[in-house]
């Protein structure tokens, strides 16, 4: 490894970021994407770090509060799954319900931020970051629900939106690595790994300090070497799949079209100009229909 390599956010998020004493880099990532001044107080218990990988609360990689009391959730996912935006929604509704205790008045209920670093494209976008609130409006007229003076003061909120949770999603291999802010710094830092020296959004300097491979025990190198290579396995794996899957299905798709092909008198060197498939492979296929 170069003497500067830096180790990845998945990994730091997990084993070196959870120091009470310094947040200094969490701090400044979530300040610089909601551009607000982050003071984390408090690191709750992480549903990752539960004894079973399988376990479906498995769910979230670090939860911290800040000083304003709100709760946020901050996730890092590698690997592709179809449903993660209902992932999303469980891993919050999972969090709103475990501080909340019976007989608590709904008042009590804490804001909460879920962030999610994905290294997969999500659904059909053209961005690199989303960012999702809840927002009443007329039917009639589109006119937004306010929260009126009583709630203002009652809530000490502004906004009805300011109540409910707010998602965030940061498509780290949808980015460009033109950066042009201090957010498209950590999202350069996120995706590369590395940290350009011209690079000064809040929390970047001190991550370009603290995240160094070199800091390591070897003990520690061990691991994060052993990590990045179950991670790339992993990666090879879902790929090897996702190949094997759209062989079949185009394989499934040019079977079909050959026998309705055939079906309609079409010729045979048409039918394999069209399907991709030899005279043998037709022939077969017509033979087992």
């Amino acid at each position: 490894m170069a003497k500067n390599h830096l180790i990845r956010f998945d990994w730091a998020v997990k084993r070196m970021l959870r120091n009470k004493a310094d947040c200094t880099v969490l701090e400044g990532l979530l300040s610089v994407l909601l551009k607000d001044n982050i003071k984390i107080v408090n690191f709750g218990e992480s549903e990752s770090n539960q004894q079973h990988a399988d376990d479906k609360f498995n769910r979230v990689d670090m939860l911290v509060k800040n000083s304003s009391g709100e709760l946020m959730i901050i996730e890092v996912q590698n690997n592709y799954e179809v449903d993660y935006l209902l992932r999303m929604l469980y891993g919050v509704s999972k969090t709103v319900t475990e501080h909340i205790r019976k007989g608590d008045r709904y008042s009590t209920i804490r804001k909460i931020y879920h962030i999610n670093i994905i290294y997969f494209r999500m659904g059909d976008g053209e961005d690199y970051v989303y960012h999702g609130i809840t927002d009443f409006r007329g039917i009639h007229n589109n006119n937004p629900l306010n929260l009126d003076e009583e709630q203002k003061k009652f809530f000490m909120k502004e906004n009805v939106k300011d109540l409910f949770p707010e998602y965030y999603i940061l498509c780290v291999c949808d980015f460009d690595n033109f950066a042009q802010d201090g957010l498209d710094e950590w999202i350069y830092y996120l995706k590369n790994t590395e940290i350009p020296e011209t690079f000064t959004a809040q929390g970047l300097p001190e991550a370009r300090q603290q995240l160094r491979y070199d800091n390591l025990s070897d003990e520690e190198k061990r691991a994060y070497d052993d990590h990045i290579q179950q991670s790339l396995y992993e990666q090879n794996s879902i790929e090897d799949s996702f190949s094997k899957g759209r062989a079949e299905g185009e394989l499934k798709k040019a079977v079909e079209t050959a026998l309705m092909m055939n079906a309609d008198g079409v010729p045979m060197d048409n039918i394999c100009k069209y399907t991709g498939l030899s005279k043998e492979q037709v022939e077969e296929i017509v033979g087992s229909s």
